[in-house]
């Protein structure tokens, strides 16, 4: 399948060689910025460009990886520029063998322009530098008019694929937002607060390696420990004194509140 990829970015750098593998024929890489365009492109042995208006025009396949707030601007520009090249009109089906695909996880399938389109949202956490194993990441699809072909294509990079309508698709990538975005971030101020006393994070990595762990194996609420789940004043409060900066003491307070007041109603 004659494939382009809009977007060079974290999740393109790791699905492209991903869908190559998967027998895809990446023809082109399109970004805003030569440099990542460049360097994805020489990678997957293809051409690039940082023109909409010089997107290949025959691919079968068109998978957009962008940022949510350009989404819809960057496909509209690609979709007229396939329609003026193709000299198709909308009343002639315009566009019908050009599929686009988004990799956005709250996003919607009607986000794309073209008639037939659909959602491939790879669930992880991607960096350009760090390898991951797209068999073991969970995509979830969704198509009105080629979730076979979704399915089908997903299949061939993951173990596990499953289609998922865009709203429930939402609540997942919410999910996801509280799972890995705001845990790392806490792994950041637990860094931050370290570094301030010089100690190494990296004491921290078998603490967080078992917490990872447990919920393998438990329900979260099962799994949490910690004076909030007491709600043990003495340490609350002597650990806030330590926390000068008053908005990382404001997100001690909500979260060992929060702990607090969700764990509690298990213990009545």
């Amino acid at each position: 399948m004659k494939t382009v990829l809009i977007g060079a970015g974290n999740v393109a750098t790791h699905l492209g060689p991903a869908l190559q593998t998967a027998g895809c024929h990446i023809e082109q890489v399109w970004s805003h910025t030569r440099e990542s365009a460049s360097r994805l492109a020489d990678r997957l042995d293809c051409a690039w460009t940082c023109d909409e208006m010089e997107v290949l025009p025959d691919a079968e396949l068109y998978v957009f990886s962008v940022r949510d707030a350009v989404l819809e601007d960057v496909a509209r520009r690609v979709y007229d520029h396939l329609l003026d090249v193709r000299s198709f009109s909308a009343e002639e089906n315009a566009g019908a063998d050009a599929f686009f695909v988004h990799t956005a996880g709250s996003m919607s399938a009607d986000a794309l322009p073209a008639p037939r389109r659909g959602v491939l949202y790879p669930m992880q956490t991607f960096s350009k530098n760090r390898a991951v194993d797209f068999r073991r990441i969970p995509i979830f699809v969704e198509s009105e008019t080629d979730e076979a072909l979704l399915m089908s294509l997903g299949e061939q990079i993951s173990d596990r694929v499953l289609t998922l309508d865009g709203e429930n698709r939402r609540i997942l990538h919410l999910a996801a937002v509280f799972a890995c975005n705001f845990t790392n971030h806490m792994y950041d101020l637990a860094s931050r607060l370290l570094a301030d006393h010089g100690i190494p994070f990296s004491v921290l990595l078998p603490l967080i390696d078992e917490t990872a762990a447990k919920v393998h194996d438990m329900a979260p609420r099962d799994a949490q420990t910690g004076p909030a789940v007491r709600y043990d004043e003495n340490v609350m409060r002597r650990q806030l004194a330590m926390l000068s900066d008053a908005q990382t003491a404001e997100i001690y307070k909500l979260l060992s509140q929060s702990i607090h007041d969700k764990l509690r109603p298990e213990e009545n």
